[in-house]
């Protein structure tokens, strides 16, 4: 069950996987961070199935607190951080969330810089790590062509969509989940549902201990979780339109091979069995009758998954706040 809201209280939420050796300064500079904040915090560790001693350290990291603002979330093996960051946004208590990496990368004293940007009335405010302490071509390099490629396809530019510093009202992220690694779109999801959005330079450090769990494989994956993201966003509603599409394109290449096996019948002296023009024709004008049948399928599913939950297909204002409900897509 998600835990009671407390509108003015700050959830700082960090996955941790295999990072014994930054929790102790870890936990040592945001503790200073959080004390100059003077207001209500809580910190959520999500250990992410760690195999080293992670788990010892936060415990100890915890018993050790005189403000008892820190509570430890474990899972039972490596789901990934996007399954870790919803975890501990599930259990948060604030309405306010703050999202973070436990690798000493991101720095603590930012967060009172994102929370000032919170304050002016910015739904979501998200780190740029202007300047980068990451190796140029494993890193940054790969990480830049992504940012401008989800900026172009998504419609929402910002400079650095991999920076796991940002901050939420709890508001901006209700209403819909994340899966595969989709903890970076988070501010996209915000931004369609009548967000306001700003970036904020923050401090980057370079990793000083444990190892990056990330590669260049990572962005392969972020493409294909980003034409999810971007299928949900245009099609959730309206599966039709793409089997639809599909199956229209099929009947016009089946129509155009069929009419071209009897022009080289009649006129070009060719025999059905001597092209393979016929059998195009009757692939393609199958394929066009399943796309139909799984888009009128797909439509019968969101009428169900809509009608059942007795979700509304629209956002509507809240006339006591003036802020969108953002009921999530």
């Amino acid at each position: 069950m998600p835990a009671a809201e407390h509108i003015d209280m700050v959830s700082i939420i960090l996955p941790v996987y295999n990072e014994a050796g930054n929790l102790q300064p870890l936990h040592e500079s945001l503790t200073n961070a959080l004390d100059a904040l003077d207001r209500s915090t809580e910190v959520i560790f999500v250990d992410d199935g760690s195999s080293d001693a992670s788990i010892k350290e936060i415990e100890s990291r915890i018993d050790s607190e005189t403000t008892k603002r820190s509570r430890l979330i474990r899972l039972r093996r490596n789901y990934g951080q996007t399954t870790a960051f919803m975890a501990g946004i599930d259990q948060a208590k604030g309405g306010i969330i703050v999202l973070m990496d436990a690798d000493r990368q991101n720095d603590p004293a930012d967060i009172a810089k994102l929370l000032e940007h919170i304050e002016k009335g910015y739904d979501v405010v998200a780190g740029w790590r202007k300047e980068r302490n990451d190796p140029l071509l494993t890193k940054c390099l790969p990480s830049w062509l992504a940012n401008r490629l989800i900026s172009f396809l998504s419609g929402v530019p910002m400079h650095d969509y991999g920076c796991s510093l940002k901050a939420y009202r709890r508001e901006a992220i209700s209403g819909f989940r994340l899966y595969g690694e989709m903890h970076r779109f988070i501010p996209i999801y915000a931004h369609w549902q009548g967000a306001k959005i700003t970036e904020v330079p923050v401090t980057h450090h370079p990793r000083t201990a444990g190892k990056s769990n990330y590669g260049l494989s990572r962005t392969f994956k972020v493409i294909m979780d980003l034409i999810v993201v971007i299928f949900l966003h245009e099609y959730q509603q309206k599966p039709m339109y793409v089997f639809g599409s599909a199956a229209l394109v099929s009947m016009i290449v089946g129509g155009l091979s069929g009419g071209m096996a009897v022009y080289y019948k009649f006129f070009g002296d060719k025999s059905f069995i001597q092209t393979p023009l016929p059998l195009l024709c009757v692939m393609c004008f199958l394929t066009a009758v399943m796309c139909f049948l799984m888009g009128l399928l797909a439509e019968l599913l969101i009428r169900i998954y809509y009608e059942s939950q007795d979700k509304r297909t629209y956002n509507s204002v809240d006339a006591s706040d003036s802020r969108d409900s953002r009921i999530g897509f």
